[in-house]
């Protein structure tokens, strides 16, 4: 059998802080590790059956003053969108750990998040999304897969919003939060959790909640098919 037909392309940006970055893909892992950094480098490797499925999705980078888009979409739109899975893509990114992710929009694959900061957006409709040491802003979501967060903030002024529609639900905090309003519900699941919560588990869909200090950030993680599990490193 002939060989996969690959290609890969490296970039490095100079980004003003501040700067909304988007990174779409449709089938694809996508790494993004945050640091002391001044720039952003983006590595790309795709890898197809031929040549010609390499040209169903081509490296767009958008670079403006006031934005930073890459993108690895298969060709086509709405009902018609390209999924192929033997399109597939790798996006390493090494960025500043301030750097604000305005979204990350992947159909199937990975996400994996390291060090950010500032503010992150992330919807992966079919695959884990896997996160630690973040901070600020927080929303990510997965329709089959699961979330997992590990060793992260809530801090003042930032939010931590989780969401799966199939799938557990993990939160591990280093250490227990200073303040914080949290608030969790499965319909279909189990809330289990190191911090203590005001239950509502006996009919009908799982609540859990608590305020701590005066309630800033929020916390909402959102279940329809799976578990809740928010645990504090002892």
């Amino acid at each position: 059998m002939p060989a996969d037909s690959t290609d890969r392309v490296s970039r490095v940006f100079t980004v003003a802080r501040g700067t909304p970055i988007r990174v779409e893909a449709t089938i694809a892992n996508v790494t993004i590790v945050g640091s002391n950094r001044p720039d952003v480098q983006v590595e790309i490797a795709r890898r197809a059956p031929d040549a010609a499925g390499l040209a169903k999705y081509p490296v767009v980078f958008d670079e403006g003053p006031d934005r930073l888009r890459i993108s690895a979409v298969q060709a086509g739109s709405g009902e018609e969108a390209g999924r192929d899975a033997h399109l597939k893509t790798e996006i390493n990114m090494a960025v500043p750990a301030a750097a604000v992710f305005q979204a990350v929009r992947v159909f199937e694959g990975r996400v994996r998040l390291t060090n950010l900061r500032a503010a992150v957006d992330v919807d992966l409709r079919r695959g884990p999304v896997e996160a630690a040491n973040l901070a600020g802003r927080i929303r990510l979501e997965s329709g089959i897969g699961s979330v997992d967060v590990k060793d992260s903030e809530l801090t003042r002024g930032g939010m931590m919003r989780l969401r799966v529609f199939n799938g557990p639900l993990r939160v591990r905090f280093a250490r227990a939060p200073a303040s914080a309003r949290i608030l969790a519900v499965t319909f279909r699941g189990t809330i289990t959790s190191d911090i203590p919560l005001t239950k509502k588990d006996q009919f009908g869909p799982r609540f859990g909640e608590t305020t701590i200090g005066d309630g800033d950030p929020v916390m909402s993680l959102d279940v329809v098919n799976g578990d809740i599990a928010i645990t504090v490193a002892k």
